[in-house]
């Protein structure tokens, strides 16, 4: 495959910072002149597909305001504790969100969110081998006060993705990445530990 061309940012301007979230401009300069883009700084994030023994998935319920309803999604979290790894990241939010901690953790996949405007990634880990966790001086606050958190065979997880039931992106993709490695016996998956060279800041 031939390479092809990186275009080198030749002027970057901030339009906004936020809590969360940026907004900035880049003039590239790219075949036949410059351009710009406007590029959604994020601080990437993790996600938990958590499978108890008996296949079954566990699914967070919390509102989105910018839905305006509640969605079933996955056990996740911004990477925004300095310093912390995503694996410690994805364990913090296991026990944070699900009350529950596991000792066997491997890669399951990595997202791009939207590559065309946003640096936003997420890496999905599968957690096995579960059990119930302490809240250690965790409290709830805003959306988690109200977060409910169920359990769910993964053949009806899949089913309800492919009906339109369940819509967070992060979850869609782990739900039915999650069925192609149970097909798979659970082999061909990363490690926990495997670098991640997308992670946004690195």
């Amino acid at each position: 495959m031939t390479a092809q061309p990186e275009y080198p940012v030749t002027a970057t301007e901030w339009i906004y910072r936020g809590r969360v979230i940026s907004l900035h401009k880049d003039t590239l300069q790219m075949d036949g002149g410059s351009a710009l883009r406007e590029i959604v700084d994020h601080p990437g994030a993790v996600g938990v597909v958590a499978l108890d023994r008996d296949e079954r998935i566990v699914l967070v319920n919390q509102y989105r305001p910018a839905l305006g309803r509640r969605l079933d999604e996955l056990p996740a979290g911004l990477l925004d504790v300095n310093g912390e790894s995503a694996l410690d990241a994805a364990r913090r939010e296991l026990v944070e969100e699900a009350g529950l901690e596991a000792t066997e953790w491997q890669v399951l996949l990595d997202l791009n969110t939207s590559p065309g405007f946003s640096d936003e990634a997420i890496r999905l880990y599968l957690a096995r081998e579960l059990s119930d966790a302490v809240l250690d001086g965790f409290v709830p606050e805003h959306e988690e006060v109200s977060m409910t958190v169920t359990r769910v065979p993964l053949t009806e997880a899949v089913q309800r993705v492919l009906a339109g039931d369940i819509t967070n992106a992060a979850a869609v993709a782990g739900i039915l990445g999650a069925e192609q490695g149970r097909r798979m016996g659970w082999t061909g998956l990363r490690p926990a530990a495997t670098p991640w060279p997308d992670r946004p800041g690195r």
